[in-house]
Parts: C-alpha cells; structure tokens; sequence
C-alpha cells in the first residue's frame, strides 16, 4: 500500500509540474472579424482590448486548456460610426454584454500542423459550441530572447443569428456568416 500511495504521489506531481503556462504576446497577436455588407463586399474589424491563456504539458498541445476574452467595446471597424451602432443594443449591446469570451474544451491534432478547437463561445449572453480550425507553428526558441514561443492561426465561421447580433438585419444586408481569424503567439513562463 505505501508503494501504491509513493507512486500515485509521484504521479500526481508529474503531472502538475509538467504542465506549463504559456504567455500571450500582445504585440504579435490580433482577433479579427469579416462579415459581407450587401452581398458585394467583406467588411473586415477586430477587437484591439483581448487577453488569452495557453496551458499545456504537451509539446504538440493536444491537451491545450485555452481561454479568450474580449472587450466588446473595443471593437474596431476603421468607421467610428459604425463601431458605434454594433456596440449599441442593434448588434452586440456593450453595455449589457461587454466581454465576449471563449473557453476551449479541446484541441485535436488533425495532421501535420493542423488542428480542430472544440469550445463555448459567449457573445450577447448567449453561449454556443463552436469548432475552429488551428494552425500551430513551433515551437521554436525565440533568436533574441531565447523564448521558447509558438504560433497559433485560427480560422472559422459564426453565424450570428446564433448569437442574436443584428436580428433585424436580414442576410440581403449582412451576411449570416461572420468569419473569425486570429493569430497569436505565445511564449512558455
């Protein structure tokens, strides 16, 4: 019974010591959003104030635990007038729902490079399942600051009517589908 207790100590201290918290490096990351006005034309935002958190005790981050945070009112259309009208109660209602987050429940290695990211996205108070596509770069040691960073491209498409965003604006005016880009890198603590 002793050896059973001294391995099973062993084992849960392995376990938390080799899982490692990975930074988000703001200055090398965006999160972004394309949506099609009219049937003719993309228009592109993103959201400039987010935060994410990466950890993982895989090299290859198959058992990634990844959370994303956005604030809403930060949204950022290159139209202060439109950045306007999608904070207000017409589309995202900041001042009711200020921060839309994401929690990763998983993230499977497809192959090579790519991976699928199962998680809850929370937007307008409204929580969904949703599945993007990874690409994940590194990792490698940084030349500079002898880092070891990864990269992350992250792809997929929304629909907002599940999020009830802009509900009066019929597809003619607004696509249904919204993409979601971003791209992040990373480096472990």
């Amino acid at each position: 019974m002793k050896k059973f207790n001294t391995l099973l100590l062993a084992l849960l201290v392995a376990g938390t010591v080799s899982a490692q918290t990975w930074t988000l490096d703001k200055s090398h990351a965006k999160v972004g959003f394309g949506i099609t006005h009219l049937m003719i034309s993309d228009v592109e935002g993103a959201f400039n104030s987010f935060d994410a958190k990466l950890t993982s005790s895989k090299e290859d981050f198959s058992d990634a635990a990844i959370e994303f945070s956005a604030d809403v009112n930060s949204i950022n259309t290159n139209s202060e007038g439109r950045d306007k009208h999608l904070k207000n109660e017409d589309f995202f209602d900041a001042p009711k729902f200020g921060t839309l987050t994401f929690k990763g429940k998983s993230l499977t290695k497809v192959e090579g490079k790519k991976y699928k990211l199962v998680g809850d996205l929370t937007m307008h108070g409204i929580t969904k399942p949703v599945t993007l596509d990874v690409i994940v770069n590194g990792p490698v040691v940084h030349p500079y600051n002898q880092k070891t960073v990864a990269g992350f491209k992250v792809s997929g498409i929304i629909k907002r009517a599940d999020f009830n965003i802009g509900a009066k604006y019929p597809s003619a005016i607004l696509s249904e589908e919204v993409v979601i880009t971003a791209n992040a890198e990373f480096a472990k603590n």
